[in-house]
């Protein structure tokens, strides 16, 4: 006898996981969820901080400060501190972004307590001993060369200089520049840890939390640390540079690829025509039957892959169109990048819209399947000051996109030219790309 196959029925409607939200004694806020089976526990604390606020002359300091947490604390120096992590089986890290310091640790549910011990003595004790300190910014320094090294990296560091004005912080490298990485020191570190402090910070607790006192482990731990700091003003969206369409070429004599990043100042999240952008993305250059890469790699062969992406912001955001080409075809595909962009333009069928919004929309709650995933989605909420079911919101909004829809949100995308930055041979490139009459064409120095 054959077994009877079992009906296909449509998925249940995503939810969005929503945290259980309390207050610690300090006024942190406490933001847990329970995932049954997830036995290591992801912690994201979030601690607001503006890197805006950062001295010009040491800027990157607050990405220093985040590497300088986790070597030595209390009473533990950095390889005390190192053993007794291991001892917990947990693994801690922290970085900066324009809205948060983030200190995160992943630690198995038995060991919760003492890990969550040693987190809250990373954030609130650091020892940043002296030669821990000229290690890191040593690291940061040859980690700027290497960085120099890579055509993406090169170009992503060029685009942010001709997306944003001088005075915007974000025209700049987040951990900072050789020059000003130089000029900091211990005692301008602890200045800045001076600043970090309980007003609006959250920490986000995922895992197999059934018959864990959690709240209790919390308040213990970081609802003890007493730190007034200082609360940064409100993240507001960087100044754009404007001036049309600009084109650096970053000369690169030898190369045989030409690195691309275009870039236009957009909208964040919080902004209600959020749901249409990363459609439009995805469309444009988010898979290999996008239109960038229908025409550059399927048709043309001229490149491996041509994406393009919404990259928001706490406040703002931008849209980057990005990859790289053979040197002889450089003109051309700007060209034809220009083109595909300027056909967007014209509208997108329903058809082809409902392609994207299929895959975004089911391929997202995949993203909230684990412990860490979870953490960081409601961490970057809490950072961004977003409901809890914003991504739900987002998803359902999705689903009830329209041509006129993707139509507004291209029309608000580079209305006055693209910032392009090209890490190529100039020699070789700049006289087609003069010769396509797009836009002024600046060389600058590799």
């Amino acid at each position: 006898m054959s077994a009877q196959r079992p009906a296909v029925r449509p998925a249940s409607p995503w939810r969005q996981p929503t945290p259980v939200e309390t207050t610690l004694p300090n006024g942190i806020r406490l933001l847990t969820h329970d995932v049954p089976g997830q036995q290591v526990i992801a912690v994201r604390t979030v601690l607001p901080v503006s890197l805006a606020d950062e001295p010009r002359e040491v800027e990157g300091i607050t990405v220093m400060l985040a590497r300088l947490l986790d070597e030595g604390a209390g009473d533990l120096d950095a390889e005390a501190f190192a053993l007794a992590l291991e001892r917990q089986g947990a693994v801690l890290g922290a970085g900066a972004l324009d809205g948060a310091l983030s200190v995160d640790m992943d630690v198995p549910v038995r060991h919760l307590e003492p890990a969550l011990r040693l987190l809250t003595s990373a954030v609130a004790e650091p020892l940043l001993p002296e030669d821990e300190v000229r290690r890191v910014l040593r690291n940061r320094i040859a980690e700027y060369d290497h960085e120099s090294a890579s055509a993406p990296h090169r170009a992503a560091r060029e685009l942010l200089s001709a997306l944003w004005a001088d005075e915007a912080r974000a025209s700049r490298p987040t951990a900072g520049t050789p020059a000003t990485i130089e000029a900091i020191d211990r005692a301008a570190l602890r200045a800045r840890h001076d600043n970090l402090g309980v007003e609006g910070a959250s920490v986000v607790i995922a895992g197999a939390l059934d018959g864990v006192d959690v709240g209790a482990l919390a308040a213990s731990t970081l609802g003890a640390w007493t730190a007034a700091g200082r609360r940064p003003a409100p993240v507001v969206a960087p100044t754009p540079r404007g001036g049309g369409t600009r084109i650096v070429v970053v000369d690169r004599p030898g190369s045989v690829q030409s690195e691309f990043a275009l870039g236009t100042p957009s909208i964040g999240r919080s902004d209600s025509s959020w749901p249409a952008h990363p459609v439009l993305a995805y469309l444009l250059g988010g898979s290999p039957n996008a239109r960038l890469d229908a025409l550059l790699r399927e048709d043309k062969g001229y490149t491996y892959g041509i994406r393009a992406s919404m990259r928001p912001r706490v406040a703002g955001g931008s849209f980057v169109i990005s990859g790289s080409v053979r040197s002889e075809v450089t003109a051309e595909s700007l060209d034809l990048i220009l083109g595909v962009v300027d056909g967007a333009r014209e509208g997108f069928p329903r058809a082809e819209i409902a392609k994207g919004v299929d895959f975004i929309t089911r391929a997202t709650p995949g993203r909230w399947a684990t412990a860490d995933a979870v953490a960081d989605e409601t961490a970057a909420l809490a950072m961004e000051g977003l409901p809890w079911d914003f991504q739900q919101r987002t998803l359902e909004a999705m689903a009830r996109l329209g041509p006129d829809d993707l139509a507004s949100a291209m029309a608000g995308l580079a209305p006055e030219g693209w910032a392009t930055v090209i890490v190529a041979d100039a020699e070789q490139v700049v006289p087609g790309i003069e010769a396509l009459g797009v836009g002024t064409v600046e060389v600058v120095s590799d």
